[in-house]
């Protein structure tokens, strides 16, 4: 289902994020950039492959819990799909400088990104936990977020 226009009813029957717990996926690779495996959008994960769909599906996989975690992060921004994609979009745009010197570093320095990229392995890290290790990254300057992420290899 490649249909760019899928993400309106996705977008229509969105439901609060504390409503949610399993996230439906559907295949779109429209929506995807080369190299990226899925997306949470409203409640529902959007993923660029069968395969990568199959994948989140299996509730041991890293794909699955970093979409989970995102989850949670729109939780703990007062329960709001809107308020969480407006920090995602602030925290991003504060980055472009950083993004000169550093490819890609809106995505992989994105406060959400990276407690998503951090505790995707630890498959029991939602267990206890509700997904807020991302303001601690947030209160940060990019350079110490930078120097972070070399020091966990976070995929710069």
């Amino acid at each position: 289902m490649d249909n760019p226009f899928c993400i309106l009813s996705i977008f229509w029957h969105s439901r609060r994020p504390s409503r949610i717990e399993n996230m439906p996926v559907v295949r779109n690779s429209f929506w995807l950039r080369k190299g990226y495996a899925a997306l949470t959008f409203f409640g529902t994960v959007i993923a660029s492959t069968k395969e990568d769909a199959k994948e989140f599906e299996n509730k041991k996989s890293t794909l699955r819990n970093h979409e989970m975690i995102h989850l949670r992060q729109a939780q703990s921004t007062h329960d709001s799909w809107l308020l969480f994609y407006l920090l995602y979009s602030w925290y991003s745009i504060k980055l472009l400088p950083q993004n000169r010197k550093t490819k890609n570093a809106i995505y992989w320095l994105n406060p959400f990104e990276m407690e998503a990229y951090d505790h995707q392995d630890d498959l029991h890290y939602l267990d206890n936990n509700e997904a807020t290790e991302w303001r601690q990254y947030a209160r940060m300057k990019p350079s110490e977020r930078l120097e972070i992420a070399k020091q966990k290899r976070m995929y710069l």
